[in-house]
């Protein structure tokens, strides 16, 4: 296992905005570098199986990071999917698109994926993380009631776990309770340990 003051050793770039993914990340004791915000066409263009949407855009939003990096770099990109019944659950556009994602997911198992890309000057990797959740039967009056109170506008499948939403509704969970959060944070550390092995095995040529 990979000891934190070797991670601690290379400039960790977290390109994420999100609160949630800052807190994770600073959870495993890792000083990180949090990127400056830029914009990334989500669009998922031509035709990917669903399991692979999440990667797909991780990958995306490393490639269009807009900074170069060195080997010493290690720029952390991700994304979010939820996918129930074939389709794939991004974040909703407005409270009517809320409505229909949680109204989808009630009473249902769906799949929460999250995707990770590392990236330095030499190499990139991708993985992803899969967790089955089951949702018991949500009346329309706590949809309504949780869009109202806790606005899930940016957040995939219009739910977040930790919220209230998951507290009540949520009655089994397969994998990761973290990577329903957005990081799939033990998976990441390991991988962290690996991709750092390949720099110095680079470095040492």
């Amino acid at each position: 296992m990979i000891c934190k003051n070797i991670l601690n050793n290379y400039n960790i770039i977290l390109a994420s905005q999100s609160p949630r993914r800052r807190e994770l990340i600073n959870g495993l004791g890792i000083e990180v570098t949090i990127a400056e915000a830029y914009n990334v066409d989500e669009i998922v263009e031509g035709e990917i199986e669903t399991d692979m949407v999440a990667e797909f855009l991780s990958l995306k939003k490393s490639e269009e990071y807009p900074f170069e990096l060195s080997p010493n770099d290690i720029l952390i990109t991700s994304d979010t999917v939820v996918c129930v019944d074939g389709e794939v659950l991004g974040k909703p556009v407005d409270k009517n698109d809320a409505v229909r994602m949680l109204s989808k997911l009630s009473n249902k198992d769906h799949k929460v994926i999250t995707a990770v890309t590392l990236r330095n000057a030499d190499f990139v990797y991708s993985f992803s993380e899969t967790t089955k959740v089951k949702f018991k039967k949500i009346t329309s009056e706590d949809i309504e009631y949780y869009i109202e109170n806790y606005k899930p506008y940016d957040k995939a499948g219009a739910y977040a776990i930790q919220e209230w939403i998951g507290y009540v509704a949520i009655e089994t969970i397969t994998g990761s309770f973290y990577n329903v959060m957005g990081l799939p944070v033990c998976r990441l550390y390991q991988e962290l340990e690996e991709f750092i092995n390949k720099i110095k095995i680079n470095l040492s040529k």
